[in-house]
């Protein structure tokens, strides 16, 4: 297993919202969690059965944030080897949620 951080700390988009969790932990599939800080940072962890791809979950990473602007937001991510795609759409489909919850 490897357990990777990334913290991004420009981020202009905040919510009051529920923690929000989407995905299953199975074979090729992963699982996303987040929820609210008061830190002013967004603080994504990864925690993946595949060692190596440090380069490409910052790319990916890097995509949602520049696309969510995410702060005061904690986002825990575990995986079981999901393609990069994957890992985009279960990140769109948690944001989704989880901005809903803050208008709930």
């Amino acid at each position: 297993m490897e357990h990777l951080t990334f913290e991004y700390e420009e981020g202009k988009h905040s919510y009051d919202a529920k923690a929000t969790i989407v995905g299953v932990v199975a074979s090729g599939n992963l699982e996303v969690l987040i929820e609210k800080n008061d830190s002013g940072l967004c603080s994504c962890k990864v925690i993946t059965s595949e060692i190596g791809f440090k380069n490409i979950w910052q790319a990916v990473l890097n995509d949602f944030f520049e696309k969510y602007e995410l702060k005061n937001t904690d986002i825990l991510i575990n995986d079981s080897g999901a393609s990069p795609s994957v890992v985009s759409l279960r990140l769109d489909q948690a944001m989704e949620k989880y901005k809903r919850s803050a208008n709930d």
